[in-house]
């Protein structure tokens, strides 16, 4: 479990960036209650705090790669990439890479879907963080891990701005063992 206690005032920089992040009932549809991370992006203190948050989890961890979601993982992986002085690695949607890939179908609420990463993007033996915006149920994020597992790579940990806490995502991760890190948590709708 990635340990926040030496992080200086976690809980009340967490609390800045929950704050920063609205609520948009009936969206996309009526009887959801949809959590906004554009509004932190939009807040300069808050977008550069959640980046300093991470960075102040991640840096002694030696880490070798950070790999990013499609398409708001990529805003804050680069920028805490950057930071770490480390690779990032794509995760996109089937097609969008130019390169060989591996390739990982997934479940959807209604169908499914095919995740991908360059193939030599990760090689084997490296540290990798794995980031994404948001984590509700937890099938994009078991994709992730299993293209990074096909690539015999260790998983650091797998960080999330929000996560939606009674959807059940952790616990896949968790069963898959990987270190789960959510910044902000909210009840799923």
């Amino acid at each position: 479990m990635t340990d926040t206690s030496k992080v200086k005032d976690f809980d009340k920089r967490v609390e800045i960036l929950g704050k920063s992040i609205a609520s948009v009932q009936d969206f996309p549809k009526e009887g959801i209650l949809f959590r906004d991370i554009t509004t932190l992006l939009e807040n300069a203190d808050a977008f550069k705090e959640s980046i300093d948050l991470l960075y102040d989890i991640y840096k002694d961890t030696k880490a070798d790669c950070i790999v990013a979601a499609d398409a708001r993982g990529f805003i804050f992986g680069s920028v805490l990439a950057y930071k770490l002085g480390i690779g990032l690695v794509l995760v996109r949607k089937k097609g969008k890479l130019p390169r060989k890939t591996r390739s990982v179908e997934y479940s959807l609420e209604y169908g499914k879907s095919v995740l991908e990463i360059s193939e030599n993007a990760i090689k084997e033996g490296q540290r990798a963080i794995l980031i994404d915006d948001l984590l509700a149920t937890g099938g994009t994020a078991k994709a992730m891990v299993e293209l990074v597992n096909q690539a015999k790579a260790k998983i650091v940990s797998f960080a999330f701005i929000i996560e939606l806490f009674d959807l059940g995502g952790k616990k896949v991760l968790n069963d898959l063992g990987v270190d789960v890190l959510s910044l902000v948590k909210f009840p799923g709708h």
